[in-house]
């Protein structure tokens, strides 16, 4: 009962601050831009608690999924002092777009110290070299540094790995190391790793979360919920280490899983598919612990953090990751009530800050960015589409999204039991 009781408050914070920021922002900006804000809610339905403020209700809802922010003349057109149709179309376009931006803010900002605090980054300069690999070929040493790659500047791992993922199989690189105070040059091609590729992502007890569009798994009939119990004939026994071990084992080429799915165990024999890496064959050592290294370290991490949402939504409006493996308020809520400890916390915060934030400005009819659409619309036109056009439009949207987190919420069910 407790464990429950806590992870319904982590929760309960959790969605309730990002709300909380999100409408705040709107209204911030609305008061700002002299557009009166009627109530601001956090939470749907029945009320809890309210307080009238000199121009706005103030109120907390029973329902803890969502909130609004009210202003006069923003769903019914209005022509009196404040009203949001009233103001100009700049004003209406920062309005709208002043909650996701808080959240993207707040999201990378908070990702930040958490880097900055728990990490460092690592250094240009070589601790030791991988047998078999180029580096040693050449003659790369300990303590040498990387500074250039093909004329691109090396300070850190993050910029050699830039670098790497350019390769092929045919690119020659240009590298020139400083070893002592002398520059080296050494021109060489990279050692190419090939890789096992199955579509399968895996939870830490063993269940199959995602599996990618097209991948060997998918055709050969693995199925999201279903949970790995053996690996060519070996009992994993919920040891998530151990199942990635299996499968990439070398020297093997078809994989034998058996998973349980529901009351029944079934085999299903897996070719993976192959793709090459290429590498240097260098471990780099970490830069010396100071401020600034720990800034850096934040700044390209949080980058990357960046950066990996909207690869993430490219893949899923280019198809390569499916609708049914997206996460909704349920699924969302299971992650955060498994959370261990602060920093794992405040980490999912800032991912489902800026998730929610990136998500919002989607030119999608009832998100923000379909808003912000719209006002696109009436500018380049220079007169505003009719009301009940944009009413039926934001219908439309509202529909769709509904639906959408229905069937999502259904697959967070099936995922979660």
């Amino acid at each position: 009962m407790i464990t429950f009781l806590i992870s319904a408050l982590k929760i309960i914070i959790l969605l309730g601050f990002l709300i909380l920021i999100h409408e705040a922002g709107h209204m911030i900006v609305a008061k700002w831009c002299k557009v009166k804000v009627n109530e601001f809610s956090i939470g749907f339905g029945p009320l809890i608690w309210k307080k009238q403020g000199k121009e706005t209700l103030y109120s907390i809802r029973l329902i803890p999924l969502g909130g609004f922010c009210s202003m006069e003349g923003e769903e019914q057109r209005s022509d009196s002092k404040g009203s949001f149709s009233q103001a100009s179309i700049p004003k209406r376009m920062a309005i709208v777009v002043a909650g996701a931006t808080v959240n993207i803010i707040f999201g990378l900002v908070v990702y930040f110290i958490l880097m900055s605090s728990t990490g460092n980054y690592i250094s240009n300069e070589i601790d030791s070299t991988i047998d078999g690999y180029v580096a040693q070929e050449i003659g790369l040493q300990q303590g040498d540094k990387i500074i250039e790659m093909n004329g691109e500047k090396i300070k850190s791992k993050y910029d050699l790995d830039k670098i790497t993922e350019t390769a092929t199989k045919d690119k020659e690189f240009t590298i020139k190391i400083d070893r002592n105070g002398e520059e080296k040059e050494y021109k060489t091609k990279l050692t190419e790793v090939q890789n096992k590729v199955t579509g399968l992502y895996i939870d830490d007890d063993c269940k199959i979360i995602t599996i990618d569009k097209g991948s060997p798994a998918e055709k050969q009939g693995v199925k999201p919920n279903d949970v790995l119990i053996k690996i060519n004939n070996e009992e994993i026994n919920g040891d998530v280490n151990k199942a990635v071990s299996l499968i990439r084992q070398k020297g093997v080429g078809t994989v034998l899983l058996t998973v349980k799915r529901g009351n029944e165990e079934i085999n299903i024999e897996l070719t993976p598919d192959y793709e090459s890496s290429f590498y240097l064959g260098v471990n780099l050592k970490e830069a010396e612990n100071t401020f600034v290294n720990h800034l850096i370290y934040g700044a390209v991490e949080t980058s990357d953090f960046g950066l990996s949402i909207i690869d993430n939504l490219k893949q899923l409006f280019t198809g390569r990751v499916g609708i049914d493996q997206m996460m909704g308020p349920v699924g969302i809520s299971e992650a955060v009530a498994k959370t261990n400890g602060l920093q794992e916390f405040i980490y999912l915060l800032a991912l489902i800050s800026l998730s929610l934030g990136v998500t919002n400005l989607l030119p999608i009819p009832a998100l923000d960015g379909g808003k912000l659409l719209i006002l696109l619309i009436e500018a380049i036109r220079r007169k505003p589409l009719k009301q009940e056009t944009e009413i039926n439009i934001q219908l439309i949207g509202f529909s769709i999204l509904i639906a959408l987190s229905l069937y999502v919420s259904y697959n967070d069910i099936l995922r979660i039991f």
